[in-house]
């Protein structure tokens, strides 16, 4: 074989130990080369047997094969592949029947390494140099000039061609069988799936049975190494440490392999070394010893640097899995790897399967007040604990930021022992620390369709445990849905609306009862289709608020406010107050001061004219959120108020801490104030007022004896349709000259 191996055999061979010589290693059993001698003339058979007698080459001797015909000759080439010359009479039953013989030979047999040396008694026959060529004929000789030396010279010359051509041929077929079995592992995936084809692999190419075994260290750098591939009498190893071995000599050689990152050919067996990046190398153990002929090296050269190369393709791959499918974090399945499972179950024909979405309830304030780092480790902490709470059959999945999947057949995924498992306090840095999650779920029929409409019905029912049923499970069902798309819809609606300015403010005054004087307004959002329909406002504020839209709507509503209060003030017809309606999801905002206060810088209003008006509901942040915001508020210059109050979240010990400057009687209250309890409601809440310090207003003054009534129980502000409708802007100037002339 031509040309340099791809690196010094020396390198990476490790031979065993010389052994004391033995009369067998002096003289060997060597297999002879086959040389076939086809002429119809007897006497060339002897003189030629008499020549080629006790000859040797390439150290092996030499074995004729005798045919005088050529249909003899065909027989024995069909049943003799390994003929390694053919010493062929040009001429005998007729003129060709040596070159046909030659033809059947290349074109028919397929014998392309078999030397063919033409002897002819008839020089005139001799064939042409093309067709010596086309044939690949090794020689042609007459027989009168073909004396012993020269017959000895020309056989030994085929021998050295035939040895070469065969040579080719196996490093070739080698070759192609490396790449066409490199290209079969580069589809394999998982280490030991692997492993199993390099076992396979291996054994086919050096042509012997795939007894043995394949180690690898895993799943990690630095860990211990594991038998992932095994034959034959170390089947039983399989998933076992290597350590396993104990005693026996593949244990020694494999070490040996390992340790020094090198081939080791024996005696009795080989071992294979197969180098990967990261430390995730592997060996190849064979009970079988090998040629170790330059061609042979060679072959294992190539073959460990193509196993080196799959192995490392294989822990990209798992590398780029683990990023597709695993969460980094956490260390478990992600979104789609969920999904995945989800498809899987849906299409085979398994048990009913259930799907639960579990949401840490207000993780951003636990991130705002403790940190992310600590944040973090309350997710690691309530991993563990749905891992160590529920079977091994049940996929734990992180689907989003602080969102859970559960996934996993109705007979084991039990939602009471996931709430039982959410219940218990966790254990953060040594210290108890308790969550609340809210769960939405999804089975049967609704998890038929695929994984993505399974995990966005879990998360249909989920939004509305949060929203309705905050830390409880709510289950999915088709009516939810149509809710989920109707929400949709409106949302895209609304979107569209505010960029066509389809969303418009309208005021509406309030007064003071005892003096009718107008001290302020309420600005209102208010949504006007193309074709003049109006949307309500408890319509889509709520969608508003859900989706986050709020916060861009709400400040365009302070800023329209504030520019519509100055130009009032331009036109000498504005009260004291300008109230502008602010939400909970406004004010959980981060945001949410620095905005007001620069949105009073740019409008160049006064702090002291704009009056936020927030509702009970913001109750539920807690006083250590809520109270600094209104803090904060109130030194710009602010007033603040609590809308609707007595329907929401308040107790009377949060409304005294609170820094608030009016309570308003939600207009339910006022409208029933003939009736029993609601008017001594309606009373109480305007003598708490009173006792805080608190002015109180009225909403939903619809007569003239709400209005006394209102006055009978201290109540000296309000609001309502007997006073004025809500109006837009350009309607409003006029209504104020008007009242302002009737009022005293």
């Amino acid at each position: 074989m031509t040309g340099k191996p791809l690196q010094d055999p020396a390198d990476i061979f490790v031979f065993a130990d010389d052994r004391p010589v033995t009369p067998q290693d002096l003289t060997p059993p060597s297999k002879p080369w086959r040389v076939l001698v086809v002429d119809d003339d007897p006497d060339v058979h002897i003189s030629t047997a008499f020549a080629l007698d006790l000859t040797w080459t390439l150290e092996r001797p030499i074995e004729l094969l005798r045919a005088e015909s050529a249909a003899q000759a065909r027989q024995i080439l069909a049943e003799n592949a390994d003929i390694a010359v053919v010493l062929l009479d040009v001429v005998m039953e007729t003129a060709d029947a040596g070159l046909l013989l030659v033809d059947y030979i290349r074109r028919e047999l397929g014998l392309s390494a078999t030397r063919i040396v033409l002897r002819t008694g008839q020089p005139g026959y001799a064939p042409e140099h093309e067709t010596l060529a086309r044939y690949d004929i090794n020689d042609y000789r007459s027989k009168s000039e073909l004396t012993q030396h020269k017959l000895v010279s020309a056989l030994m010359a085929a021998v050295r061609a035939y040895e070469q051509v065969r040579t080719i041929e196996a490093s070739r077929r080698g070759l192609q069988q490396i790449v066409l079995g490199s290209a079969e592992l580069m589809q394999m995936s998982g280490l030991q799936r692997f492993a199993d084809g390099v076992l396979t692999q291996v054994a086919a190419l050096l042509g012997v049975s795939p007894h043995g075994l394949v180690c690898a260290q895993g799943p990690s750098p630095g860990g211990p190494y594991m038998v992932l591939a095994a034959a034959g009498p170390y089947a039983a190893m399989i998933n076992q440490p290597l350590e396993r071995l104990n005693g026996h000599p593949a244990l020694l050689r494999l070490r040996e392999a390992l340790q020094h990152q090198r081939n080791h050919l024996g005696h009795s067996e080989t071992v294979l070394y197969v180098g990967s990046e990261r430390g995730m190398d592997m060996a190849i153990y064979l009970p079988t010893a090998l040629t170790q002929d330059e061609l042979t090296l060679q072959l294992l050269d190539v073959l460990c640097v193509n196993l080196s190369a799959c192995l490392r393709n294989l822990n990209l791959v798992q590398r780029l899995q683990q990023v597709a499918y695993q969460d980094a974090l956490l260390g478990i399945a992600n979104r789609t790897r969920l999904i995945e499972c989800i498809e899987a179950a849906v299409h085979s024909d398994a048990a009913p399967h259930l799907l639960i979405l579990a949401d840490i309830d207000d993780f951003n304030g636990i991130n705002e007040l403790m940190g992310h780092p600590f944040g973090d480790r309350v997710l690691q902490a309530l991993t563990r604990r749905l891992i160590d709470s529920l079977p091994t059959a049940v996929l734990v999945a992180r689907v989003a930021g602080n969102s859970f999947g559960l996934f996993g057949t109705a007979d084991l995924l039990q939602a009471a022992q996931v709430q039982q498992a959410l219940d218990a306090p966790l254990v953060i840095d040594g210290q108890p620390f308790k969550v609340r999650a809210s769960m939405g779920s999804c089975a049967g029929a609704d998890l038929s369709s695929s994984g993505a409409d399974a995990l966005k019905n879990a998360s249909i029912a989920l939004k509305h445990a949060k929203l309705q049923h905050r830390g409880d499970l709510v289950c999915f069902d088709s009516a939810m849905a149509q809710r989920s798309r109707n929400h949709a819809e409106l949302l895209a609606r609304l979107n569209a609306a505010f960029s066509d300015q389809q969303l418009f403010l309208v005021y509406q005054p309030q007064v003071n009862l005892d003096t009718r004087a107008v001290i302020g307004l309420e600005a209102l959002l208010r949504w006007r289709r193309e074709d003049g329909t109006m949307v309500p406002p408890d319509r889509f504020i709520p969608v508003a608020e859900q989706s986050g839209l709020i916060d861009t709507l709400g400040l365009w509503v302070f800023k329209t406010a504030c520019l519509d209060m100055q130009r009032l003030i331009a036109a000498g017809l504005a009260p004291q107050l300008m109230a502008v309606n602010v939400s909970v999801a406004q004010f959980k905002s981060p945001t949410f001061v620095a905005q007001i206060e620069q949105t009073l810088l740019d409008t160049g209003l006064a702090a002291g004219r704009i009056e936020l008006e927030i509702t009970e509901s913001v109750a539920a942040l807690g006083l250590g959120v809520v109270e600094p915001i209104l803090e904060r508020l109130r030194r710009l210059g602010l007033s603040v108020a609590i809308d609707d109050f007595g329907t929401g979240y308040s107790s009377l010990a949060y409304i005294e801490r609170l820094p608030l400057d009016r309570i308003k009687i939600d207009r339910e209250f006022a409208r029933q104030l003939q009736t029993g309890e609601e008017a001594r409601i309606a009373a109480l809440i305007a003598q708490l007022g009173s006792t805080l310090g608190l002015r109180v207003l009225a909403e939903g003054i619809e007569d003239a004896q709400v209005w006394r009534k209102l006055q009978n129980i201290g109540c000296h502000e309000g609001q309502g349709f007997h006073i004025a409708r809500p109006m837009p802007f350009a309607d409003l100037p006029a209504w104020l000259r008007q009242w302002n002339r009737r009022t005293p």
